[in-house]
């Protein structure tokens, strides 16, 4: 996926979570819906972003990331 998407998404849903649960709460929260809801592709694009530099992810968009727990890669071989 494009990293731009990314991270306007990961952007969004900081915005509501910063709204919803406060400044302070809001990257375990953040953590939580990416978890949920993102593919592991996705969770694993967005943790190699943040690792680099996070440019131009929302501070609780980036803290978001310690929350996240690594991604297993996946065999496509048996």
């Amino acid at each position: 996926m494009n990293v731009e998407h990314l991270v306007t998404m990961a952007n969004q849903i900081a915005d509501f979570f910063i709204s919803e649960a406060g400044d302070e709460a809001a990257p375990k929260e953040i953590a939580a819906h990416i978890t949920k809801f993102w593919a592991p592709r996705m969770r694993a694009q967005y943790l190699e972003y943040c690792a680099k530099d996070g440019a131009g992810l929302r501070p609780a968009a980036l803290a978001a990331a310690a929350f996240l727990a690594p991604v297993k890669a996946t065999s496509t071989t048996a």
